[in-house]
């Protein structure tokens, strides 16, 4: 949720969180860097953590994004609602966490160019990489806990 509980006929408190990080909590090395970020942002909640993986993952409350579409690629949301993805991603949590230098070089044309295919292959391989099953098969399980009453929004979640 973006905003925090007020009684009835209150205006709720403004969004904290700058942006948004969908990432998938069952992916290792995703972990790690969730765990980095989370320090570095030492609990001023200027990025909010969402885990596409979780079984109440929502798209309506993540921009839209799909489970399989977040699996494919990393995406975040904007306070605004505005969606990112891929390596822009990074570049706009860092900058909100005031380490914008660690990426700077990659909006430079060419740099930004190579760093760009060099997440594609990152994203095509990931899965792979960390010892996990292909999209179309953690599609299929996703879908198959789905039918069976598991998952998003339903109480007595599954796990995949």
């Amino acid at each position: 949720m973006t905003t925090t509980a007020t009684p009835s006929g209150q205006i709720p408190a403004a969004t904290t969180w700058q942006i948004k990080l969908l990432y998938d909590g069952d992916c290792p090395l995703c972990l790690r860097e969730v765990n980095f970020l989370r320090q570095k942002d030492g609990g001023r909640g200027l990025v909010a953590f969402t885990d596409i993986a979780a079984d109440d993952y929502a798209p309506e409350e993540n921009g839209g994004v799909d489970f399989a579409t977040a699996m494919g690629r990393i995406h975040a949301v904007r306070a605004d609602g505005t969606v990112v993805k891929n390596v822009e991603v990074f570049r706009q949590v860092y900058d909100v966490l005031g380490m914008g230098w660690i990426y700077a070089a990659t909006r430079w044309p060419i740099v930004g160019a190579l760093v760009d295919w060099a997440y594609g292959v990152w994203a095509s391989w990931r899965l792979a990489v960390t010892g996990r099953p292909s999209l179309k098969t953690i599609l299929a399980e996703r879908e198959a806990t789905l039918s069976q009453g598991c998952g998003e929004g339903e109480a007595g979640r599954c796990r995949v």
